[in-house]
C-alpha cells in the first residue's frame, strides 16, 4: 500500500466525519426553528383568545368572607382597591363591568362586605346593594359650631371621654395643621359626617376633620386665592366664618362683599356674632351697649380688621363665599323677616335704617323677635 493511499484513506474518512457533524447542526437548528414556531403558535393563540375573551376575570360569586374600604375616587380607583383585596381578578374586568352599568356611579365611600374571587359583575353587584354597606358608627359636625361646642359633640355622639378630646385638641401638633393656622385649631375642624371605622381614636377623629379642611382649601384654591385677594389663608378661613355666623340663609357672597368693603373703607365691621363669641355666649347675652364696649380683641365695634381668629368652623358655601365674594358697593345688611330669612342690603347708613325699620315693623307683629 503506497502513502498516497493512505492519504487518500485519510483524506476521505476527514470528509465523511464533517459531513457528519453538518447533518447533526442541521437537525439542531431545524428542531430550534420548529420550537420556536410552536411556541409563538401557541403564544398567539392565547393573546387571540384573551382578545375574544376580554380582560381577566373570576366568574361566580366568589368565596369567603372580606370586609373591603372604599374610597372617593373613580371607577377605576375603586377596581384597583378590590383587584388589591382579591376580589376581583383584575381592574380592566370591574371597569368594563361596571362601564356598563350607569348605576355604577352611585357607588358611596363606606366598607363593604364582599368576597374573594368574585366575577366583577358579581362584585359591582354586592357594592351596589345598601345591604353590603358596613354601618359603622357616625358623627356629624354642623357648619358654623365653634371648637368648644364641636369638643361637645363629639364626647356625645361617641364613646370617647371628655378627657381624651379634650387632650387630642390640645395636642395641637398632632392635628396636622396647616401652618397658616398658627397652632389653633379654632376654624380648622371641617364640618362633615364622618365614620367611626374600628380602632378610630379622638385624636385619629379630630385629625381627620382637619385634613378634610386642608382637602376643601386645595380644592378651592385657598392660598392661591387668599394672595390674589392680598389676605392671608387664615384671614380667608376667618372671614369665611364670619359669614357663616352673620348670613344665616341670606345670600352668602353678598354678606361676604360687605365684609370686604368695610375692611376696605376702612370701618369697624360692628358684628354681634364677635362679641358673642368673645363672651362665650349663643344669644343668650344681648349684644347691647355695655357688651359693645368690652375690652376684648374680638370687639369688632370698638376695633378695626379682622378678629384674631375665626370665632367657628364654616362650611363649604361660606369657605367659597370668603374666596369669591359679589362685586357689590354694600356697606350694611340686616334680616328684616326672621321667617323668611328675608335679608336687605345697603350702600348708605340712611339706606340701612330704612330696612331696620322695616325689621321692627317686622317684630312689631311677631314673637320671634
Amino acid at each position: 500500500m503506497s502513502d498516497i493511499g493512505v492519504g487518500g484513506l485519510r483524506t476521505s474518512h476527514r470528509r465523511g466525519h464533517r459531513r457528519g457533524k453538518g447533518c447533526v447542526a442541521t437537525v439542531v437548528a431545524v428542531v430550534v426553528i420548529v420550537a420556536i414556531a410552536i411556541f409563538a403558535y401557541v403564544k398567539g393563540v392565547e393573546l387571540i383568545k384573551n382578545k375574544l375573551s376580554g380582560p381577566g376575570d373570576y366568574s361566580g360569586d366568589g368565596q369567603g368572607k372580606v370586609v373591603v374600604a372604599i374610597k372617593q375616587g373613580t371607577l377605576t380607583d375603586i377596581g384597583v382597591t378590590l383587584e388589591k383585596a382579591d376580589v376581583v381578578k383584575s381592574v380592566l374586568a370591574f371597569t368594563e363591568a361596571a362601564n356598563a352599568n350607569p348605576e355604577a356611579t352611585s357607588i358611596t365611600p363606606g366598607s363593604y362586605r364582599l368576597r374573594e374571587k368574585m366575577s366583577a359583575e358579581s362584585a359591582l353587584g354586592l357594592l351596589l346593594d345598601p345591604k353590603s354597606l358596613v354601618k359603622n358608627p357616625t358623627v356629624t359636625i354642623p357648619e358654623g359650631l365653634r371648637a368648644r361646642e364641636i369638643l361637645a359633640l363629639v364626647v356625645k355622639q361617641t364613646d370617647f371621654t371628655a378627657k381624651q378630646v379634650q387632650e387630642a385638641y390640645d395636642d395641637s401638633a398632632g392635628l396636622g395643621l396647616p401652618s397658616y393656622a398658627k397652632g389653633d385649631p379654632e376654624g380648622y375642624l371641617y364640618p362633615s359626617t364622618y365614620e367611626l371605622e374600628k380602632g378610630t381614636t379622638a385624636a385619629g377623629l379630630l385629625k381627620r376633620m382637619v385634613t378634610k379642611f386642608k382637602e376643601q382649601a386645595t380644592a378651592l384654591g385657598l392660598e392661591e386665592q387668599a394672595a390674589q385677594l392680598g389676605y392671608s389663608p387664615h384671614d380667608l378661613v376667618t372671614i369665611a366664618s364670619l359669614v357663616q355666623a352673620e348670613a344665616g340663609t341670606a345670600d352668602m357672597k353678598k354678606v361676604s362683599s360687605v365684609v370686604y368693603n368695610r375692611l376696605d373703607v376702612p370701618m369697624a365691621l360692628q358684628f354681634d356674632s364677635t362679641l358673642h363669641y368673645a363672651v362665650d355666649s349663643r344669644g343668650e347675652v344681648l349684644a347691647g351697649k355695655d357688651l359693645r364696649d368690652i375690652d376684648s380683641p374680638y370687639n369688632t365695634y370698638k376695633l378695626l380688621g379682622l378678629p384674631p381668629t375665626p370665632i367657628d368652623s364654616p362650611g363649604q358655601q361660606a369657605l367659597t363665599a370668603a374666596l369669591r365674594p359679589a362685586n357689590t358697593d354694600f356697606l350694611y345688611f340686616v334680616t328684616v323677616d326672621l321667617k323668611t330669612g328675608e335679608t336687605r342690603f345697603a350702600t348708605s347708613y340712611a339706606k340701612h335704617l330704612r330696612n331696620v325699620e322695616v325689621y321692627h315693623e317686622y317684630c312689631a307683629t311677631s314673637d320671634e323677635c
